[in-house]
C-alpha cells in the first residue's frame, strides 16, 4: 500500500508544501528543516496530517506551474502551502510571469479541492526599488485577488540577521528553521482541521 493510499485509509489528511530551496532544508539535513519540524509539530499537537515537502531546490514558478497538478493528483492534499517566487526573483524574471504562473497554481489548488495558504518572499534591493516593490506586491495583490491567506513574508525577522543565514545570505540555517517555522505557524494555524 503506498503511503497515498495508507493515509486515505487511516483518514489522514495531507499537507503539502509546494516550494523551492528556502522549504527543501537546502544545505541542511532535511530533518532540520521548517518543513519536518512542521510535521513534528503537527503530531505532537494531535493534527492528523501527513506532510509531503514536494520543494525543489532552484525552482522557479514557471517549473512549480510545469508540476502542480501532478503533485495534487498524486497526493491529493488537503492544504497546500504554496512557496515560490525567490529564484524568479533573484534572475530578474518579469513580474508578470511570475505573478501569473503562481495564480495558475492558487486556480489550481482550489480546483483541486484543497485550501491554500500562499508564502510570500521578498528579494534584496539590489535589483533596484520598481522591481522589488513591484515584486513584494505580488503576493499581497494574489491574496486580495484570490481571497487566500497570505504569509506576507516567510524569512521576517531573519532574512537580514547573519545569526540566522548561511553564508549564502540567502538560506536560513538550523538555527533560522525553527524561526521560519514560528513566522508560518499562525497564518497556517486557523487553516488545519482537527
Amino acid at each position: 500500500m503506498t503511503c497515498t493510499a495508507a493515509s486515505a485509509a487511516t483518514g489522514e489528511r495531507t499537507l503539502l508544501v509546494f516550494g523551492d530551496s528556502l522549504s527543501a532544508a537546502y544545505g541542511l539535513q532535511a530533518e532540520q528543516g521548517w518543513v519536518a519540524q512542521l510535521q513534528r509539530r503537527l503530531q505532537s499537537q494531535g493534527y492528523g496530517y501527513r506532510v509531503v515537502n514536494a520543494s525543489v531546490s532552484g525552482e522557479t514558478t514557471s517549473g512549480g506551474r510545469n508540476r502542480i497538478q501532478r503533485a495534487l493528483t498524486q497526493h491529493k492534499p488537503r492544504l497546500v502551502l504554496l512557496e515560490l517566487g525567490a529564484n524568479d526573483g533573484l534572475r530578474g524574471l518579469p513580474v508578470k510571469e511570475t505573478r501569473d504562473n503562481l495564480a495558475f497554481m492558487m486556480d489550481a489548488i482550489r480546483r483541486s479541492g484543497a485550501k491554500v495558504l500562499l508564502l510570500g518572499i521578498r528579494i534584496p534591493p539590489n535589483y533596484g526599488p520598481q522591481y522589488t516593490q513591484a515584486f513584494g506586491d505580488i503576493y499581497a495583490g494574489l491574496a486580495k485577488e484570490k481571497k487566500a491567506p497570505l504569509l506576507p513574508f516567510l524569512l521576517e525577522g531573519i532574512a537580514l540577521d547573519e545569526r540566522f543565514m548561511q553564508p549564502d545570505g540567502l538560506h536560513p540555517n538550523a538555527q533560522g528553521q525553527p524561526l521560519v517555522l514560528a513566522n508560518v505557524w499562525p497564518a497556517l494555524k486557523p487553516l488545519l482541521e482537527r
